[in-house]
């Protein structure tokens, strides 16, 4: 695998032509990690993650080539790719399952972007409800007016916004002032070491107790450990993501998990 690390032993010009040809070969695929509740104790989506492998480097970590795809503008085809293929996925799937779609801030450079995600909804018959739409900061950072505009015509379509790696940022507080978001998921570096450092339990409580007062869910990310899962729960947060539920699956099975963890729960 190709990783940030072993980086530089491969030109920039050769990833990037690379990256060129794996969009025309469907070099491409779409993994799906789901998110259980942990007031009802079920699957309540899942998250899209780009994947790519390449017949000449192998499997490419997704922080080297998103990266590059940014810089060249070849998220915009990419992110519209994943966008239909998880909206296709997700319309079979038993409602309300949810499926959710990073956004990068250079595809809302692209003022066809509202236009795209109406399209992937119609095309593959799916209710906008059940779209989740993960945002960093780096959106809102643009400080750019059709931005802002743009999220709230998405979410006045129905579709769900998040903002995605809360907490590490600047200003992750003031946005939440400026955009009234769904979900905020909590990043998982407060998560690694949430059994040994008592401030970042005090975070994470600080924080879901914020997004009850807001009306707001949220999502531990990157729970791998029974320890970690019974922290963020008594934290209040609502909702869990990581290893401990599961890795993630390809589309084909993402209904033999749900309905996996339902059998769990019910013989709990």
């Amino acid at each position: 695998m190709i990783t940030q690390h072993s980086y530089q032993a491969v030109s920039r010009a050769t990833l990037i032509g690379a990256l060129r040809r794996g969009l025309e070969r469907n070099e491409f695929n779409v993994v799906y990690q789901p998110k259980l509740s942990l007031i009802e104790n079920r699957v309540t989506g899942v998250e899209a993650l780009l994947r790519w492998s390449n017949d000449e480097f192998g499997s490419i970590a997704p922080a080297t080539f998103i990266p590059l795809a940014e810089e060249t503008g070849l998220i915009v085809p990419l992110g519209e790719w994943v966008l239909r293929e998880a909206c296709r996925e997700a319309a079979g799937w038993p409602d309300p399952i949810k499926v959710a779609v990073n956004l990068s801030p250079v595809q809302f450079r692209n003022r066809g972007l509202v236009t795209t995600v109406t399209q992937a909804l119609a095309a593959a018959r799916l209710a906008p409800h059940r779209l989740e739409l993960e945002i960093t900061e780096a959106v809102l950072l643009q400080d750019d007016e059709v931005t802002v505009n743009m999220l709230h015509q998405l979410r006045a379509l129905g579709v769900r916004i998040a903002m995605d790696d809360f907490g590490t940022g600047y200003s992750s507080l003031s946005y939440l002032r400026s955009f009234p978001f769904d979900k905020i998921k909590i990043d998982r570096s407060f998560i690694k070491d949430i059994d040994r450092n008592r401030d970042s339990a005090v975070i994470i409580k600080a924080i879901a107790s914020l997004g009850g007062s807001l009306g707001i869910e949220t999502t531990a990310e990157g729970i791998e450990t029974e320890e970690q899962l019974d922290i963020v729960r008594r934290a209040g947060c609502t909702e869990m993501q990581g290893y401990l539920a599961s890795k993630p699956v390809p589309a084909s099975e993402v209904a033999g998990l749900i309905a996996r963890v339902r059998r769990e729960v019910a013989a709990a």
